[in-house]
């Protein structure tokens, strides 16, 4: 009777290193490759594109936020420079123009709002790749201005 050695299922050297360099499973991955690559490079700068306009929104929030802090705090009747100021000040450092609306407060309704607003188009990283950025980008805030009225 004969013993069948027991082997450790590995492949011989010599085999394992002819089949690393067969030309054809060569050619068969740099297909693949070639295949995936446009997918992966297109998910890649989509995750980008929307850390990016995330950010911007972010931004925009704290800049509504800061203008509608600055017009509800000040005393005077014109604070709208002062908001405005705030507003761009906040929004510098990223680069960004931006368009602002505002609510002042009445004595029927005192709120004051801000809206801070820039074009997606404008701060798009790619483009119109992923599509047209035909809408705006917000950030809005509104705080009631407290004192208003209240000399009964």
């Amino acid at each position: 009777m004969f013993k069948h050695k027991k082997t450790s299922g590995r492949t011989p050297i010599g085999l394992r290193a002819a089949r690393a360099c067969d030309p054809r499973r060569r050619a068969a991955a740099v297909v693949e490759f070639a295949f995936v690559l446009p997918l992966l490079v297109t998910i890649l700068f989509g995750i980008i594109e929307y850390g990016w306009m995330f950010m911007v929104r972010q931004a925009l929030m704290n800049a509504a936020r800061e203008g509608c802090r600055v017009a509800v705090l000040s005393t005077t009747e014109e604070p709208y420079t002062e908001v405005t100021d705030r507003v761009n000040e906040v929004m510098a450092p990223m680069g960004i123009t931006v368009s602002i609306e505002m609510t002042h407060a009445t004595l029927d309704d005192p709120v004051e709002a801000v809206t801070v607003k820039v074009p997606a188009a404008d701060v798009t990283l790619m483009g119109s790749f992923f599509g047209d950025k035909d809408y705006n980008l917000t950030g809005n805030c509104s705080m009631r201005k407290e004192g208003i009225g209240d000399s009964e």
